[in-house]
């Protein structure tokens, strides 16, 4: 679970779901909101998958 407290692309999606909840909040209610909440889903996405991926190559290496 450390992994992904501390890690820099997950605090940096955690930081920008804040600014699309705070859009959401005040923001017009339009296509734009879609697509924010979309690219959000996908920074998330692609945070975790990086997090695996260096955490599997490292076992990789301590393995060998």
């Amino acid at each position: 679970m450390r992994k992904f407290i501390f890690n820099s692309s997950i605090i940096g999606a955690v930081a920008s779901g804040f600014a699309v909840i705070q859009t959401t909040r005040r923001g017009p209610r339009d296509w734009r909101l879609v697509l924010m909440w979309v690219s959000w889903a996908l920074t998330v996405a692609l945070a975790v998958g990086s997090v695996q991926q260096d955490d599997r190559e490292a076992r990789e290496l301590n393995a060998k």
